[in-house]
C-alpha cells in the first residue's frame, strides 16, 4: 500500500506563486523521502486537488495524505476541503484520503517568523531594501 502526498495551497493568479508551491512539493518528495508527492490548488493553479490525487493513484498510491499549505483552519478548509475530498472519495472509492492539520500551531512556524524577523531586521539596518515594500 503506497502513500501519496498532496501539497494543498490556495492557488494564485500570479504563476510564480504557484511554481513556488510545486518547488516546496518537489522538496518535500526529496527530504521527506516521499517518492509519490504532487501540488494541489484550490483555484488558480493546476492540478486541482481532484486531478492530482487522480495523478497520485495513478502512479500507485491507494493512500492520500492531503497536506494543506496554509497558516490556519480558514473557511477554505473548514468548509471547501471536506466537500472536495467527499467528491473526490466518491470518485475513487478505492483511495483512501486523510487529511493533516494546516501549519498554525506547528513548532517550525515560529522559528521560521524568527528568522524572517531576525533577517529583515538586519537587511534594514545594513540599508538594504530586499523584501515586500
Amino acid at each position: 500500500m503506497s502513500t501519496g502526498i498532496a501539497i494543498f495551497a490556495h492557488g494564485s493568479s500570479v504563476p510564480s506563486a504557484n511554481d513556488a508551491v510545486r518547488t516546496v512539493a518537489a522538496r518535500v518528495a526529496v527530504r521527506g523521502g516521499f517518492p509519490l508527492v504532487e501540488a494541489a490548488f484550490l483555484e488558480q493553479g493546476s492540478p486541482n486537488l481532484a486531478e492530482a490525487v487522480t495523478r497520485l493513484a495513478a502512479a500507485g498510491a491507494s493512500k492520500i495524505l492531503v497536506v494543506p499549505y496554509f497558516l490556519t483552519l480558514g473557511l477554505h478548509l473548514q468548509r471547501d476541503l471536506p466537500r472536495i475530498v467527499a467528491d473526490i472519495a466518491r470518485i475513487q472509492p478505492d483511495v483512501e484520503i486523510r487529511v493533516t492539520p494546516p501549519l498554525d500551531g506547528h513548532p517550525a512556524m515560529e522559528q521560521a517568523l524568527i528568522e524572517r524577523a531576525k533577517d529583515g531586521e538586519r537587511a534594514w539596518n545594513d540599508g538594504e531594501t530586499a523584501g515586500i515594500p
